[in-house]
């Protein structure tokens, strides 16, 4: 069995403002260790595939760097997307490319702005899940133990059922539901039935690319038509000229919820997508006061806060769970509980044409 591996890098990161950048976003950046998130991505992948068995799909204007960062994977195995497109186009573009190798193969769909606590667990969970969707056809997706009612994440309802034909670990996803509000939220944690969308994907290349056949044609017969062309001295010409006319669209919207032949498998390893600061925060290592911090901090009566300000003291006087970010250009303050908003500043920056600091 072969067993491909697609890394998906080509995130603005919008809600990590003002260190993520459009040139340089947060799976570029050291977020919460010495090294950036993609490297240490590829690194939890050692022991199941070799270099030449990564794939990562990112942007035109980020190539460069992440060429810079991982130099040991092939340049020819870093495609640039001229533009997003979502997921669907993203994960597409990676087995069509594939395909001609090994039609047969397994590729499991990561992304490279997660976190794992517990990386052996992680790769038993993937080995578990490429030999299962190997054997079954089934298309796989990996589910996470909710831990609190969260509107951050998507959620995948699963059917007891299951574990008397397969496994007693992977189940039949019964519902994918979008980002819903509190209530529903606490519904979800509380029904049992439910676990977080991790967005991570596991199937066999042959079978992913009929259900963009029979369920995103349109899709599926633009990429089919770059088969061959990828080290074509025109390529990108080409992909450009492909990426203008497709849809974007997501991969749950367009595969998933459509296909009754998915199947989920429960992760229990610390995960975290970091989709913000707060996630930051918690994944993180915090003082006696509940403080995690980037650079010195004088703290008198502070409390559960996360600072960040490696070139510059922040002194900080009877605050509470508060997101304190502080670079060259610019400064963030936002409570904990509203740093989904970030998003948001970039949509002003924009209206102010305030490029500088996108």
């Amino acid at each position: 069995m072969k067993n491909f591996f697609i890394i998906m890098a080509g995130g603005v990161g919008t809600r990590f403002w003002p260190r993520s950048r459009r040139k340089k976003p947060k799976q570029l950046l050291n977020i919460n260790s010495q090294s950036s998130m993609i490297q240490n991505t590829i690194k939890r992948l050692e022991g199941l595939a070799t270099p030449d068995d990564i794939l990562i799909i990112t942007t035109k204007e980020h190539k460069d760097n992440l060429v810079e960062l991982v130099p040991f994977i092939p340049k020819q195995n870093i495609i640039a997307e001229p533009f997003g497109r979502n997921t669907a186009p993203c994960i597409g573009l990676a087995a069509v490319y594939l395909e001609a190798q090994h039609p047969e193969a397994v590729l499991s769909v990561i992304c490279a702005d997660h976190t794992i606590a517990n990386e052996t667990e992680f790769k038993r969970v993937l080995k578990s899940s490429a030999e299962t969707t190997y054997k079954t056809k089934s298309i796989i997706t990996i589910g996470i133990i909710p831990r609190r009612a969260d509107t951050g994440f998507g959620y995948i309802q699963f059917d007891n059922d299951i574990n008397k034909i397969y496994n007693k670990e992977i189940f039949r996803v019964k519902n994918f539901t979008e980002k819903p509000n509190l209530e529903t939220a606490e519904k979800f944690l509380k029904s049992g039935d439910y676990l977080w969308n991790s967005g991570m994907f596991i199937f066999r290349i042959d079978v992913l690319l009929e259900q963009y056949k029979k369920h995103l044609p349109d899709l599926y017969n633009a990429l089919k038509n770059l088969s061959g062309k990828f080290f074509n001295p025109n390529f990108e010409t080409e992909l450009e000229d492909t990426y203008k006319k497709i849809n974007g669209i997501s991969i749950d919207y367009g595969i998933m919820e459509k296909t009754t032949d998915v199947l989920v498998i429960k992760g229990d390893f610390g995960w975290s997508d970091l989709g913000t600061w707060d996630e930051v925060y918690l994944s993180s290592e915090k003082n006696e006061n509940g403080n995690a911090t980037v650079g010195e901090h004088i703290s008198i009566n502070s409390k559960n806060s996360y600072i960040y300000s490696p070139n510059k003291l922040v002194a900080t006087i009877d605050i509470q769970d508060l997101i304190i970010i502080n670079t060259d250009d610019a400064l963030l303050i936002c409570k904990r509980n509203k740093s989904q908003e970030v998003k948001d500043i970039i949509d002003i920056l924009k209206s102010k044409n305030k490029n500088e600091l996108l």
